[in-house]
Protein backbone atom coordinates (compact mmCIF):
# COMPACT_ATOMS: atom_id res chain seq x y z
CA UNK A 1 0.00 0.00 0.00
CA UNK A 2 1.47 2.85 -1.09
CA UNK A 3 2.73 6.17 1.40
CA UNK A 4 4.58 9.02 1.69
CA UNK A 5 7.30 7.47 3.54
CA UNK A 6 9.61 10.87 3.56
CA UNK A 7 11.10 11.59 7.18
CA UNK A 8 9.05 14.85 7.76
CA UNK A 9 5.67 12.88 6.98
CA UNK A 10 6.58 10.32 9.04
CA UNK A 11 7.60 12.77 11.70
CA UNK A 12 5.20 14.91 11.86
CA UNK A 13 3.39 16.07 15.13
CA UNK A 14 5.93 13.70 17.24
CA UNK A 15 7.74 16.11 19.83
CA UNK A 16 11.54 16.45 18.99
CA UNK A 17 14.23 17.95 21.27
CA UNK A 18 16.49 18.64 18.58
CA UNK A 19 16.67 18.34 14.66
CA UNK A 20 19.77 18.46 12.29
CA UNK A 21 20.28 17.88 8.87
CA UNK A 22 18.26 17.33 5.82
CA UNK A 23 14.54 17.66 6.87
CA UNK A 24 12.99 15.53 3.84
CA UNK A 25 14.82 12.50 3.63
CA UNK A 26 13.07 9.32 1.75
CA UNK A 27 13.13 6.48 3.87
CA UNK A 28 13.33 2.97 2.81
CA UNK A 29 13.37 1.06 5.97
CA UNK A 30 13.40 1.40 9.82
CA UNK A 31 15.97 -0.40 11.68
CA UNK A 32 17.22 -0.90 15.82
CA UNK A 33 20.09 -3.45 14.98
CA UNK A 34 23.04 -1.22 13.32
CA UNK A 35 23.62 -4.48 11.56
CA UNK A 36 21.10 -4.57 9.64
CA UNK A 37 20.33 -1.28 8.15
CA UNK A 38 20.49 -0.82 4.44
CA UNK A 39 20.97 2.41 2.62
CA UNK A 40 18.27 4.60 2.92
CA UNK A 41 17.77 2.99 6.59
CA UNK A 42 16.09 5.32 9.38
CA UNK A 43 18.35 4.16 12.39
CA UNK A 44 16.35 4.61 16.04
CA UNK A 45 18.93 3.99 18.85
CA UNK A 46 16.92 2.78 21.74
CA UNK A 47 18.36 2.30 24.93
CA UNK A 48 18.71 -1.29 26.53
CA UNK A 49 19.16 -2.90 29.71
CA UNK A 50 22.11 -4.69 28.13
CA UNK A 51 23.52 -2.60 25.27
CA UNK A 52 22.43 1.31 24.45
CA UNK A 53 21.92 1.76 20.59
CA UNK A 54 23.68 4.79 20.54
CA UNK A 55 26.62 2.89 20.58
CA UNK A 56 26.01 1.68 17.10
CA UNK A 57 25.37 4.91 15.58
CA UNK A 58 28.38 5.43 13.82
CA UNK A 59 27.69 1.49 12.21
CA UNK A 60 24.20 2.15 10.58
CA UNK A 61 25.51 5.64 9.75
CA UNK A 62 28.15 3.37 7.92
CA UNK A 63 26.18 1.33 6.39
CA UNK A 64 23.87 3.78 4.34
CA UNK A 65 21.50 5.07 7.15
CA UNK A 66 20.28 8.70 5.99
CA UNK A 67 18.41 9.54 9.49
CA UNK A 68 19.17 8.77 12.60
CA UNK A 69 16.91 9.10 16.13
CA UNK A 70 18.22 8.97 19.46
CA UNK A 71 17.09 9.96 23.21
CA UNK A 72 20.76 12.26 23.48
CA UNK A 73 22.55 14.85 21.17
CA UNK A 74 25.33 14.14 18.88
CA UNK A 75 28.67 15.80 18.85
CA UNK A 76 28.84 15.21 15.37
CA UNK A 77 26.31 14.43 12.23
CA UNK A 78 27.96 14.08 8.99
CA UNK A 79 26.63 15.94 6.26
CA UNK A 80 23.48 14.32 4.17
CA UNK A 81 22.54 12.51 7.49
CA UNK A 82 19.42 14.17 9.70
CA UNK A 83 19.67 13.50 13.12
CA UNK A 84 16.44 13.58 15.31
CA UNK A 85 16.77 13.67 19.14
CA UNK A 86 14.12 12.92 21.67
CA UNK A 87 12.72 12.14 24.74
CA UNK A 88 11.22 8.74 24.14
CA UNK A 89 12.81 6.91 21.10
CA UNK A 90 10.55 3.69 21.35
CA UNK A 91 7.39 5.74 21.30
CA UNK A 92 8.36 7.46 18.51
CA UNK A 93 9.29 4.07 16.43
CA UNK A 94 6.02 3.09 17.26
CA UNK A 95 4.42 6.22 15.78
CA UNK A 96 6.92 6.30 12.96
CA UNK A 97 6.63 2.62 12.27
CA UNK A 98 2.34 2.51 11.99
CA UNK A 99 2.57 5.56 9.33
CA UNK A 100 5.72 3.90 7.72
CA UNK A 101 3.11 0.67 7.06
CA UNK A 102 0.16 3.04 6.28
CA UNK A 103 -1.82 2.09 9.68
CA UNK A 104 -2.18 -1.43 8.93
CA UNK A 105 -4.11 -2.08 12.03
CA UNK A 106 -6.43 0.09 10.83
CA UNK A 107 -7.38 -2.61 7.78
CA UNK A 108 -7.72 -5.10 10.47
CA UNK A 109 -9.67 -6.44 13.33
CA UNK A 110 -6.86 -6.55 16.02
CA UNK A 111 -7.42 -8.67 19.22
CA UNK A 112 -4.68 -8.28 21.64
CA UNK A 113 -4.51 -11.01 24.36
CA UNK A 114 -2.62 -10.14 27.81
CA UNK A 115 -1.49 -12.06 30.86
CA UNK A 116 1.17 -14.12 32.61
CA UNK A 117 -0.31 -17.56 31.60
CA UNK A 118 -2.57 -18.38 28.36
CA UNK A 119 -2.19 -16.07 25.71
CA UNK A 120 -0.33 -18.37 23.33
CA UNK A 121 -3.79 -20.60 23.79
CA UNK A 122 -6.25 -17.54 23.71
CA UNK A 123 -4.35 -16.19 20.72
CA UNK A 124 -4.40 -19.32 19.08
CA UNK A 125 -8.17 -20.41 19.52
CA UNK A 126 -9.31 -16.55 18.12
CA UNK A 127 -7.66 -17.29 15.36
CA UNK A 128 -8.93 -20.74 14.21
CA UNK A 129 -12.23 -19.39 15.45
CA UNK A 130 -12.18 -16.24 13.13
CA UNK A 131 -11.31 -18.65 10.88
CA UNK A 132 -14.25 -21.19 11.38
CA UNK A 133 -16.36 -17.92 11.32
CA UNK A 134 -14.72 -17.08 7.69
CA UNK A 135 -12.09 -14.76 8.18
CA UNK A 136 -8.72 -15.28 7.39
CA UNK A 137 -6.85 -14.08 10.72
CA UNK A 138 -2.99 -13.82 10.95
CA UNK A 139 -1.54 -14.44 14.45
CA UNK A 140 1.16 -12.84 16.45
CA UNK A 141 2.57 -15.00 19.34
CA UNK A 142 5.73 -17.15 21.18
CA UNK A 143 5.60 -19.97 19.14
CA UNK A 144 5.57 -18.54 15.66
CA UNK A 145 3.88 -15.70 13.38
CA UNK A 146 1.46 -16.50 10.60
CA UNK A 147 1.27 -13.75 7.98
CA UNK A 148 -1.47 -14.93 5.97
CA UNK A 149 0.41 -15.68 3.06
CA UNK A 150 3.54 -17.16 5.06
CA UNK A 151 4.29 -18.54 8.76
CA UNK A 152 7.42 -18.08 9.83
CA UNK A 153 8.85 -18.87 13.68
CA UNK A 154 8.72 -16.56 16.66
CA UNK A 155 11.76 -14.59 17.74
CA UNK A 156 9.62 -12.99 20.58
CA UNK A 157 6.80 -12.70 22.06
CA UNK A 158 5.88 -9.28 21.02
CA UNK A 159 8.27 -8.16 18.64
CA UNK A 160 9.43 -4.47 18.86
CA UNK A 161 7.28 -1.38 16.85
CA UNK A 162 8.56 -2.01 13.87
CA UNK A 163 8.33 -5.69 13.28
CA UNK A 164 5.30 -5.61 14.74
CA UNK A 165 3.25 -3.01 11.89
CA UNK A 166 5.73 -4.60 9.43
CA UNK A 167 4.01 -7.97 9.77
CA UNK A 168 0.60 -6.39 10.39
CA UNK A 169 0.97 -4.89 7.34
CA UNK A 170 1.97 -8.23 5.52
CA UNK A 171 -1.18 -9.89 6.84
CA UNK A 172 -3.28 -6.89 5.56
CA UNK A 173 -1.38 -7.03 1.91
CA UNK A 174 -1.89 -10.84 2.09
CA UNK A 175 -5.98 -10.43 2.28
CA UNK A 176 -6.55 -11.11 6.16
CA UNK A 177 -9.35 -9.31 7.70
CA UNK A 178 -8.28 -10.27 11.47
CA UNK A 179 -5.13 -10.65 13.40
CA UNK A 180 -4.62 -11.77 16.81
CA UNK A 181 -1.61 -11.07 19.28
CA UNK A 182 -0.30 -11.82 22.37
CA UNK A 183 0.73 -8.90 23.94
CA UNK A 184 3.47 -9.21 26.56
CA UNK A 185 4.06 -6.97 30.02
CA UNK A 186 7.41 -6.21 28.17
CA UNK A 187 5.79 -5.24 24.75
CA UNK A 188 3.38 -3.07 26.33
CA UNK A 189 6.02 -0.96 29.02
CA UNK A 190 8.47 -1.03 25.54
CA UNK A 191 5.90 0.88 23.50
CA UNK A 192 5.57 -2.01 20.78
CA UNK A 193 2.21 -1.76 20.47
CA UNK A 194 2.05 1.98 21.23
CA UNK A 195 -0.94 3.44 18.96
CA UNK A 196 -2.23 0.58 17.81
CA UNK A 197 -6.10 0.47 16.89
CA UNK A 198 -7.22 -2.80 19.16
CA UNK A 199 -10.80 -3.70 18.84
CA UNK A 200 -10.67 -6.58 21.30
CA UNK A 201 -8.17 -7.02 24.25
CA UNK A 202 -8.30 -9.87 27.10
CA UNK A 203 -6.84 -10.23 30.36
CA UNK A 204 -6.43 -13.40 31.55
CA UNK A 205 -4.54 -13.27 34.67
CA UNK A 206 -1.45 -12.00 36.63
CA UNK A 207 0.52 -14.19 38.38
CA UNK A 208 4.55 -13.88 39.85
CA UNK A 209 6.72 -13.54 37.00
CA UNK A 210 9.37 -11.31 35.33
CA UNK A 211 9.78 -9.30 38.57
CA UNK A 212 13.49 -8.89 37.79
CA UNK A 213 12.06 -6.71 34.61
CA UNK A 214 9.16 -4.78 37.10
CA UNK A 215 10.42 -4.75 40.59
CA UNK A 216 7.00 -5.60 41.90
CA UNK A 217 3.44 -6.96 41.32
CA UNK A 218 1.83 -3.68 41.56
CA UNK A 219 4.45 -2.23 38.65
CA UNK A 220 3.48 -5.76 36.87
CA UNK A 221 -0.26 -4.89 37.25
CA UNK A 222 -0.21 -0.92 36.06
CA UNK A 223 1.58 -2.09 32.78
CA UNK A 224 -0.95 -4.73 32.01
CA UNK A 225 -3.86 -2.23 32.72
CA UNK A 226 -2.24 0.00 30.17
CA UNK A 227 -4.04 -2.41 27.31
CA UNK A 228 -7.21 -1.31 28.72
CA UNK A 229 -7.44 2.46 29.97
CA UNK A 230 -6.00 4.24 26.87
CA UNK A 231 -2.65 4.64 28.35
CA UNK A 232 -1.19 2.66 25.50
CA UNK A 233 -3.32 4.62 22.79
CA UNK A 234 -7.10 4.19 21.22
CA UNK A 235 -8.93 2.06 23.82
CA UNK A 236 -10.39 -1.33 23.12
CA UNK A 237 -13.93 -1.45 21.27
CA UNK A 238 -14.18 -4.49 23.88
CA UNK A 239 -12.14 -5.57 27.02
CA UNK A 240 -12.54 -8.96 28.24
CA UNK A 241 -11.71 -9.38 32.07
CA UNK A 242 -11.44 -12.77 33.68
CA UNK A 243 -13.96 -12.33 36.77
CA UNK A 244 -11.86 -16.17 38.41
CA UNK A 245 -8.64 -13.48 38.77
CA UNK A 246 -8.21 -11.21 41.63
CA UNK A 247 -6.19 -8.74 39.43
CA UNK A 248 -9.32 -8.88 36.65
CA UNK A 249 -11.86 -7.88 39.42
CA UNK A 250 -9.02 -4.92 40.40
CA UNK A 251 -9.00 -4.26 36.77
CA UNK A 252 -13.19 -4.30 36.15
CA UNK A 253 -12.97 -1.05 38.02
CA UNK A 254 -10.47 0.67 36.04
CA UNK A 255 -12.12 -0.13 32.52
CA UNK A 256 -13.57 3.22 30.70
CA UNK A 257 -17.58 3.53 30.09
CA UNK A 258 -17.21 3.70 26.70
CA UNK A 259 -15.70 0.25 26.36
CA UNK A 260 -17.50 -2.80 26.10
CA UNK A 261 -17.43 -4.70 28.93
CA UNK A 262 -17.70 -8.49 28.95
CA UNK A 263 -16.80 -11.18 31.64
CA UNK A 264 -16.16 -14.61 31.95
CA UNK A 265 -15.52 -17.24 34.34
CA UNK A 266 -16.32 -20.28 35.57
CA UNK A 267 -19.01 -18.73 38.09
CA UNK A 268 -22.69 -17.42 37.06
CA UNK A 269 -21.95 -13.58 37.77
CA UNK A 270 -19.97 -13.40 34.36
CA UNK A 271 -21.55 -12.82 31.65
CA UNK A 272 -19.83 -15.75 29.50
CA UNK A 273 -19.50 -18.71 32.15
CA UNK A 274 -19.21 -21.89 32.12
CA UNK A 275 -20.41 -25.09 33.96
CA UNK A 276 -20.61 -29.18 34.36
CA UNK A 277 -17.02 -29.48 33.41
CA UNK A 278 -16.06 -32.97 32.38
CA UNK A 279 -11.83 -32.85 32.31
CA UNK A 280 -9.70 -36.07 30.78
CA UNK A 281 -6.71 -36.18 29.33
CA UNK A 282 -8.48 -36.71 26.04
CA UNK A 283 -10.17 -33.28 26.63
CA UNK A 284 -12.82 -31.13 28.31
CA UNK A 285 -16.58 -30.97 27.92
CA UNK A 286 -18.43 -28.18 29.16
CA UNK A 287 -22.04 -25.84 29.11
CA UNK A 288 -21.30 -22.30 28.10
CA UNK A 289 -23.83 -19.74 29.67
CA UNK A 290 -24.42 -16.38 27.58
CA UNK A 291 -27.35 -14.07 26.89
CA UNK A 292 -29.47 -16.56 28.60
CA UNK A 293 -28.12 -19.20 26.12
CA UNK A 294 -26.25 -22.61 27.08
CA UNK A 295 -24.25 -24.57 24.32
CA UNK A 296 -22.41 -27.72 24.99
CA UNK A 297 -19.02 -27.55 24.12
CA UNK A 298 -16.14 -29.90 23.67
CA UNK A 299 -12.45 -29.26 23.02
CA UNK A 300 -9.28 -31.20 22.63
CA UNK A 301 -7.56 -28.89 24.98
CA UNK A 302 -7.47 -30.38 29.07
CA UNK A 303 -7.67 -29.08 32.15
CA UNK A 304 -9.64 -26.05 33.73
CA UNK A 305 -7.55 -23.62 33.05
CA UNK A 306 -8.13 -24.37 29.56
CA UNK A 307 -11.65 -24.16 30.03
CA UNK A 308 -11.07 -20.03 31.10
CA UNK A 309 -8.76 -19.59 27.98
CA UNK A 310 -12.03 -21.24 25.90
CA UNK A 311 -14.30 -18.59 27.56
CA UNK A 312 -11.74 -15.63 27.39
CA UNK A 313 -11.74 -16.05 23.77
CA UNK A 314 -15.30 -16.42 22.61
CA UNK A 315 -15.84 -13.87 25.25
CA UNK A 316 -13.59 -11.09 22.74
CA UNK A 317 -15.46 -12.34 19.65
CA UNK A 318 -19.10 -12.14 21.91
CA UNK A 319 -18.49 -9.10 22.21
CA UNK A 320 -17.93 -8.14 18.80
CA UNK A 321 -20.99 -9.48 18.37
CA UNK A 322 -19.84 -12.83 16.11
CA UNK A 323 -22.71 -15.67 17.27
CA UNK A 324 -21.79 -17.94 19.95
CA UNK A 325 -23.33 -21.29 18.74
CA UNK A 326 -21.12 -22.22 15.39
CA UNK A 327 -18.27 -20.90 17.77
CA UNK A 328 -18.69 -23.33 20.21
CA UNK A 329 -18.98 -25.82 17.32
CA UNK A 330 -15.62 -25.26 16.58
CA UNK A 331 -14.41 -25.70 19.09
CA UNK A 332 -13.96 -29.56 18.78
CA UNK A 333 -11.97 -29.39 15.67
CA UNK A 334 -9.16 -26.65 17.22
CA UNK A 335 -5.79 -28.85 16.64
CA UNK A 336 -4.17 -27.72 19.47
CA UNK A 337 -1.03 -25.87 20.35
CA UNK A 338 2.92 -27.19 20.47
CA UNK A 339 4.35 -27.78 23.70
CA UNK A 340 1.25 -26.58 25.39
CA UNK A 341 -0.36 -29.82 27.71
CA UNK A 342 0.96 -31.74 24.35
CA UNK A 343 0.72 -35.62 24.56
CA UNK A 344 3.62 -37.84 23.58
CA UNK A 345 1.24 -40.99 22.62
CA UNK A 346 3.21 -44.15 23.61
CA UNK A 347 2.51 -47.72 24.36
CA UNK A 348 3.81 -47.94 27.63
CA UNK A 349 0.48 -47.45 29.97
CA UNK A 350 1.15 -43.77 31.31
CA UNK A 351 0.76 -40.38 30.59
CA UNK A 352 3.59 -38.24 28.99
CA UNK A 353 2.78 -34.55 28.66
CA UNK A 354 4.93 -31.71 27.86
CA UNK A 355 4.05 -28.32 29.12
CA UNK A 356 5.19 -24.63 28.53
CA UNK A 357 4.44 -24.26 32.23
CA UNK A 358 7.59 -22.02 33.92
CA UNK A 359 5.80 -20.25 36.90
CA UNK A 360 4.86 -21.64 40.01
CA UNK A 361 0.80 -20.32 39.48
CA UNK A 362 1.53 -22.07 36.08
CA UNK A 363 2.81 -25.26 37.63
CA UNK A 364 0.09 -25.48 40.01
CA UNK A 365 -2.29 -25.26 37.48
CA UNK A 366 -0.43 -27.85 35.77
CA UNK A 367 -0.43 -30.19 38.70
CA UNK A 368 -3.67 -29.68 39.77
CA UNK A 369 -5.21 -30.58 36.74
CA UNK A 370 -3.18 -33.46 36.25
CA UNK A 371 -3.87 -34.71 39.17
CA UNK A 372 -7.44 -34.90 38.79
CA UNK A 373 -6.70 -37.09 35.89
CA UNK A 374 -4.06 -39.17 37.18
CA UNK A 375 -5.29 -42.72 38.71
CA UNK A 376 -1.17 -43.04 39.90
CA UNK A 377 1.59 -41.00 40.69
CA UNK A 378 2.52 -37.14 39.24
CA UNK A 379 6.10 -37.62 38.13
CA UNK A 380 7.64 -33.56 36.84
CA UNK A 381 11.05 -32.71 35.17
CA UNK A 382 11.54 -29.22 35.45
CA UNK A 383 13.67 -26.59 35.60
CA UNK A 384 14.61 -22.61 36.33
CA UNK A 385 15.65 -20.41 33.51
CA UNK A 386 19.09 -18.76 33.99
CA UNK A 387 19.98 -14.68 34.29
CA UNK A 388 16.02 -14.50 34.59
CA UNK A 389 14.10 -13.50 37.80
CA UNK A 390 15.85 -15.72 40.98
CA UNK A 391 12.65 -14.71 43.31
CA UNK A 392 10.21 -17.20 41.57
CA UNK A 393 12.64 -20.10 41.98
CA UNK A 394 11.80 -21.42 45.28
CA UNK A 395 8.50 -21.01 44.53
CA UNK A 396 8.44 -22.89 41.30
CA UNK A 397 10.37 -25.67 43.50
CA UNK A 398 7.40 -25.32 46.25
CA UNK A 399 4.81 -25.91 43.87
CA UNK A 400 6.15 -29.24 42.19
CA UNK A 401 6.58 -30.26 45.62
CA UNK A 402 3.20 -29.34 46.62
CA UNK A 403 1.78 -30.95 43.33
CA UNK A 404 3.75 -33.80 42.79
CA UNK A 405 4.87 -37.35 43.78
CA UNK A 406 8.44 -37.46 42.25
CA UNK A 407 10.36 -34.54 40.70
CA UNK A 408 13.53 -34.44 39.04
CA UNK A 409 15.30 -30.49 38.32
CA UNK A 410 17.51 -29.99 36.00
CA UNK A 411 18.42 -27.00 33.33
CA UNK A 412 15.89 -25.06 31.35
CA UNK A 413 18.41 -22.21 29.34
CA UNK A 414 20.78 -21.72 31.99
CA UNK A 415 21.94 -19.14 30.17
CA UNK A 416 25.50 -18.57 31.31
CA UNK A 417 24.42 -18.80 34.67
CA UNK A 418 25.31 -21.72 36.64
CA UNK A 419 23.13 -24.32 37.47
CA UNK A 420 24.47 -24.85 41.11
CA UNK A 421 23.78 -21.16 42.00
CA UNK A 422 20.41 -21.93 40.16
CA UNK A 423 19.76 -24.85 41.83
CA UNK A 424 20.41 -23.38 45.41
CA UNK A 425 18.29 -20.64 44.89
CA UNK A 426 15.52 -23.28 43.60
CA UNK A 427 16.44 -25.84 46.61
CA UNK A 428 15.17 -22.87 49.17
CA UNK A 429 11.95 -24.07 48.45
CA UNK A 430 12.30 -27.44 49.06
CA UNK A 431 10.22 -28.77 51.62
CA UNK A 432 10.99 -32.61 51.35
CA UNK A 433 14.45 -33.70 50.11
CA UNK A 434 13.38 -37.65 49.36
CA UNK A 435 11.27 -36.58 46.56
CA UNK A 436 13.18 -34.41 44.16
CA UNK A 437 16.14 -35.22 42.42
CA UNK A 438 19.03 -32.55 41.21
CA UNK A 439 19.95 -33.59 37.26
CA UNK A 440 22.08 -31.27 35.29
CA UNK A 441 21.52 -33.14 32.25
CA UNK A 442 18.23 -32.51 30.71
CA UNK A 443 17.80 -35.39 28.66
CA UNK A 444 19.00 -37.31 31.43
CA UNK A 445 16.66 -36.25 33.70
CA UNK A 446 13.75 -37.16 31.64
CA UNK A 447 15.37 -40.26 30.74
CA UNK A 448 15.61 -41.05 34.71
CA UNK A 449 11.76 -39.66 34.97
CA UNK A 450 10.91 -42.54 32.21
CA UNK A 451 12.70 -45.05 33.99
CA UNK A 452 10.32 -44.54 37.12
CA UNK A 453 6.92 -44.65 35.46
CA UNK A 454 4.62 -47.62 35.98
CA UNK A 455 1.27 -48.08 34.16
CA UNK A 456 -1.11 -45.12 35.55
CA UNK A 457 1.02 -42.69 36.47
CA UNK A 458 1.89 -39.51 34.69
CA UNK A 459 5.27 -37.89 33.34
CA UNK A 460 4.91 -34.07 33.13
CA UNK A 461 7.89 -32.34 31.41
CA UNK A 462 7.79 -28.70 32.05
CA UNK A 463 8.87 -25.51 31.44
CA UNK A 464 10.54 -25.52 27.81
CA UNK A 465 7.16 -26.40 26.15
CA UNK A 466 7.33 -26.15 22.13
CA UNK A 467 11.57 -24.47 21.89
CA UNK A 468 13.16 -26.67 20.37
CA UNK A 469 16.37 -25.59 21.95
CA UNK A 470 18.69 -25.60 24.90
CA UNK A 471 20.44 -21.86 25.93
CA UNK A 472 23.89 -21.71 27.07
CA UNK A 473 26.23 -19.05 27.99
CA UNK A 474 27.15 -17.99 24.24
CA UNK A 475 25.77 -21.14 22.33
CA UNK A 476 22.32 -22.28 21.07
CA UNK A 477 22.39 -26.22 21.22
CA UNK A 478 19.03 -28.15 19.46
CA UNK A 479 16.70 -29.65 22.02
CA UNK A 480 13.27 -30.44 21.87
CA UNK A 481 11.25 -32.40 24.96
CA UNK A 482 8.98 -33.68 22.70
CA UNK A 483 11.52 -35.35 20.67
CA UNK A 484 13.87 -36.61 23.34
CA UNK A 485 10.57 -38.07 24.75
CA UNK A 486 9.43 -39.49 22.00
CA UNK A 487 13.05 -41.18 21.17
CA UNK A 488 13.64 -42.59 24.86
CA UNK A 489 9.89 -43.63 24.87
CA UNK A 490 11.50 -45.55 21.86
CA UNK A 491 14.19 -47.01 23.26
CA UNK A 492 12.12 -48.14 25.88
CA UNK A 493 9.93 -50.13 23.71
CA UNK A 494 13.16 -52.23 22.07
CA UNK A 495 14.20 -52.46 25.85
CA UNK A 496 11.10 -53.79 27.27
CA UNK A 497 8.70 -55.20 23.99
CA UNK A 498 4.97 -54.84 25.18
Amino acid sequence: MPTDRHLSRLFAGIPTIHAKGPPDQEIRQIAIDSRRVVPGGLFFALPGQRTDGTGFIDEAMRRGAVAVVSPRPLAFVPKGVTHLQVSDPREALAAVARRFYARPDEALEVFGVTGTNGKTTVASLLRHLLRAAGHQCGLLGTIHYDLGARTVPSFRTTPEAHDTFGMLAQMRDAGCTAAALEISSHGLDQSRVRGMQIQGAAFLNLTRDHLDYHGSMEAYFEVKARLFTGQNGPLPKVAAINLDDPYGLRLLERIPQEVRLVTFGLNSSAELWADQLELGLEGSAFVVHAAGEQFKARTPLIGGYNVSNTLAALALLHGRGVPLGPLVAALKDFPGIPGRMERITHAHGFGAVVDYAHTDDALSNALGMLRSITPGRLLVVFGCGGKRDRSKRPTMTRAVQRGADLAWATADNPRGEPLARIFEDMKEGVDDPSTIRWVEDRRHAISLALDEARPGDCVLVAGKGHETFQEFADTVVPFDDRQVLRELLSIRSIKMPM
